[in-house]
């Protein structure tokens, strides 16, 4: 069974950064894929960032340049460096994992319970 959970969040000025971590139990990360997604209030939820079994990354518009995803597969590990934050950035922010790739579509099997990340201007 595939469990993942978040962990990193909290609150911070903008312009600040922050770095979410996402470990992973059930399955070895070299092999799955995995993205982070964000959710604010009232809104669904949307792709941030993925990272592909080979390492291949992919960026929504709106984090291009700030945010940084990656993984250790020796630790089975998820990773989301988020600089130069900005108060839209507030959002529940959710890590997944898949067998195959949904890229920054919300259609991953496995999610993790989420961290929130609040961005005060």
């Amino acid at each position: 069974q595939v469990q993942l959970f978040e962990s990193g969040g909290g609150s911070v000025q903008a312009g600040g950064s922050l770095i979410l971590s996402c470990s992973a139990s059930g399955y070895t990360s070299s092999s799955y894929y995995l993205g982070w997604f964000l959710q604010a209030p009232g809104k669904d939820r949307e792709g941030v960032a993925s990272i592909d079994s080979d390492g291949s990354t992919s960026y929504a518009d709106s984090v291009k340049g700030r945010f940084t995803i990656s993984k250790d597969n020796a630790k089975n590990t998820l990773y989301l460096q988020m600089n130069s934050l900005k108060p839209e950035d507030t959002a529940m922010y959710y890590c997944a994992a898949d067998r195959i790739s949904w890229y920054l579509l919300p259609e991953y099997n496995n999610w993790g319970q989420g961290t929130q990340v609040t961005v005060s201007s």
